[in-house]
């Protein structure tokens, strides 16, 4: 059987092995039952649905003709490394990391330098559509985190708080 769709062949079994991942891991916790969900219950769910979409995109694409064959392009090696670097930061500056005697940074300064780290990926960004949307991020996260779902974790710099 040819590949009609290099890109939706490659997604969907993408699609399928972190569905299988989670379907598994998942079973080391206990499942419970639908009218009694235990921990493992949502994550095995989420994983059989993500590993049956992955077989509807793979089957997909070995049945449905596209143009060109939908290849799969070039890495944009720039974006990525931004966006790996921006999340490695984010989980450095929200907790700290106290082996090498970087302390917590809090919330809310984790969040605007995971927007600014990110946002350099784009071709053209600017600075102060960055600094809106970090402000917006910041504001609606310390709201649904702190004040509502009252999680305790850093806000604040060790220094401010």
């Amino acid at each position: 059987m040819n590949i009609k769709s290099q890109k939706d062949f490659f997604s969907g079994l993408m699609f399928m092995g972190v569905g299988v991942a989670f379907a598994w891991g998942a079973t080391t916790y206990n499942v419970g039952e639908g009218a009694r969900m235990g921990p493992g219950y949502f994550p095995l769910m989420l994983g059989i649905l993500m590993a049956v979409l992955g077989a509807v995109i793979t089957f997909k694409s070995l049945v449905v003709e596209t143009v060109g064959g939908d290849k799969i392009g070039k890495w944009a090696w720039k974006p990525l490394s931004f966006i790996i670097l921006a999340n490695l930061v984010f989980g450095i500056l929200l907790a700290g990391l106290p082996s090498i005697k970087i302390p917590a940074m809090g919330m809310i300064v984790a969040i605007y330098a995971l927007t600014f780290i990110s946002s350099m990926a784009e071709e053209g960004w600017k600075v102060k559509n960055t600094f809106i949307l970090a402000t917006v991020l910041a504001i609606g996260s310390y709201l649904a985190f702190v004040v509502l779902l009252k999680l305790q974790f850093p806000v604040w710099p060790f220094f401010i708080g």
